[in-house]
C-alpha cells in the first residue's frame, strides 16, 4: 500500500490541500537492483583532465562527496540513461552516489544498444597510482542500486587516497 499517496488523498478529502496537489501527487519511485559496467574516474582522466568539473552540479560545485546518502560521491553517466541528480547505492564499494557527470564513453554504450554504464568518481588526483586503482575496482557487471533507501551500510573510506595513494579495498 502506498501510504504516502493515500495520507495526500485523505487531506484533500478533508479539504486541507488543494486538488492540484492531489492530481500532482506521485508514488515515491521505487527501488531497482540494475546490472551494469561500473567504471571509475579522476581527475586525472576527467574532462577536463587534470580537474574536478563536473556538467551537471546538484549536490556539489565540484565533483567530490564522502559516500553517504546526505552526501553521496559524484559520479558520471548519459543523462538519457540516469538523470542528473539520482542517487544510487554501489554495495561493493558500501558508497552512495550521485549523477552530476558527463561521461562520453557511457553515452556511447547507451546510444549503441542502451548497455549501462555509470563511471564512479574515485577521487582529485594527478597521481597516475589513481589510473591502477579505478582498474582494480572496475566491474564489468557490478549490481547498482538506483533509488535506494537511504540507510544502507556505508564506508566512508576514500575510493583512493592522494596522500597514501592507497586504493580502496572492498
Amino acid at each position: 500500500m502506498n501510504w504516502k499517496a493515500l495520507a495526500i488523498a485523505g487531506l484533500a478529502v478533508l479539504g486541507l490541500l488543494a486538488p492540484t496537489a492531489l492530481a500532482n501527487a506521485r508514488p515515491a519511485a521505487a527501488t531497482e537492483n540494475q546490472t551494469m559496467l561500473v567504471t571509475l574516474y579522476g581527475a586525472l582522466d576527467n574532462d577536463p583532465p587534470g580537474s574536478a568539473a563536473i556538467a551537471y552540479p546538484h549536490k556539489h560545485k565540484q565533483a567530490g562527496g564522502a559516500g553517504t546518502y546526505a552526501d553521496p560521491v559524484a559520479f558520471a553517466t548519459d543523462k538519457a540513461e540516469l538523470a542528473p541528480g539520482t542517487i544510487v547505492y554501489y554495495p561493493y564499494l558500501k558508497k552512495y552516489f550521485i549523477m552530476e557527470d558527463g561521461c562520453a564513453a557511457c553515452s556511447s554504450d547507451w546510444s549503441h544498444g542502451k548497455k549501462k554504464h555509470i563511471d564512479l568518481w574515485a577521487g582529485n588526483s594527478n597521481d597516475r597510482a589513481i589510473l591502477d586503482c579505478e582498474n582494480k575496482l572496475t566491474k564489468s557487471q557490478g549490481t547498482v542500486v538506483v533509488k535506494p533507501a537511504n540507510n544502507l551500510k556505508v564506508d566512508t573510506t576514500p575510493i583512493f587516497d592522494p596522500k597514501t595513494k592507497k586504493c580502496y579495498s572492498p
